[in-house]
């Protein structure tokens, strides 16, 4: 199937690890140019060599302002095809056992940085009639996931800034979409583990064994598992779906919608 993004560009976010690195190289197989962004810069001159007429590389934290800058900057006054908005998530905590400087704090990891960086694009998207933004969140923005409640509330701030923002731009050419991953095995996913081996005191390693004999499938997914959507959601084929957040879970989630 060509996705007819041959030549085009798109920024990605967390680009060295987890979803962010599988859907960069997804993109980059498809033909498509990326600004790779993530903090660690060996890793990032890794994805360049390996890539090198396809990728450019931004060393910095994507929850920062002066990368946002920089992101801009990189991208001039080239057309812009799309974004993946993905980042590292907040610590896992109990609803009580969260103090209020993390709450703040995932604020600024989850929701405010995605915001400023969808406006900063936007007359960008508009002026060309064209955009594609892709949202990495969560399961839990349909079905909390325990010990995650920083995450499973501001998520769900994200996606009624992007319901609610999809609406007003569609017109213009503009889609946006979130996908909820549910257990993929990433490090992200290895932080509800050891929080609960530290609230029960039994090793990580086998509670994550345990977790995964009650999955309905029997295994986590893998990061891939979920870039052909993304980069599918990310071409011009996705141009009537807009303002949905889909789940990839592996049947995870019991609720119907």
């Amino acid at each position: 199937m060509d996705l007819q993004i041959d030549n085009q560009l798109f920024i990605v976010g967390g680009a060295t690890g987890g979803f962010g690195a599988a859907i960069a190289e997804k993109l980059v197989l498809e033909g498509a140019n990326v600004i790779a962004v993530a903090r660690t810069a060996a890793k990032l001159s890794a994805l360049k060599k390996k890539y090198k007429d396809q990728v450019e590389t931004i060393t910095g934290d994507i929850t920062k302002p002066k990368t946002l800058d920089e992101i801009l900057m990189k991208i001039g006054d080239r057309h812009l095809a799309g974004a993946l908005m993905n980042a590292g998530g907040p610590p896992a905590n109990p609803a009580m056992a969260a103090t209020l400087e993390e709450w703040d704090g995932a604020y600024k990891s989850v929701l405010r940085w995605k915001v400023d960086l969808t406006k900063r694009l936007m007359p960008k998207f508009i002026e060309q009639g064209y955009g594609r933004l892709v949202f990495i969140e969560s399961v839990s923005v349909k079905q909390p996931i325990p010990n995650l409640v920083l995450s499973n509330s501001i998520r769900m701030a994200v996606v009624g800034f992007v319901k609610t923002l999809s609406a007003e731009v569609v017109q213009h050419g503009i889609t946006m979409n979130i996908l909820g991953p549910g257990y993929h095995d990433t490090s992200a996913v290895d932080r509800i583990f050891n929080k609960r081996a530290e609230q029960t005191g039994k090793p990580a390693a086998a509670i994550k064994s345990e977790f995964i004999n009650n999955l309905k499938s029997g295994q986590m997914g893998n990061p891939s598992d979920m870039g052909a959507l993304a980069v599918w959601l990310l071409s011009p084929s996705s141009r009537y779906i807009t303002g949905q957040t889909i789940v990839v879970d592996g049947g995870f989630m019991n609720g119907v919608y």
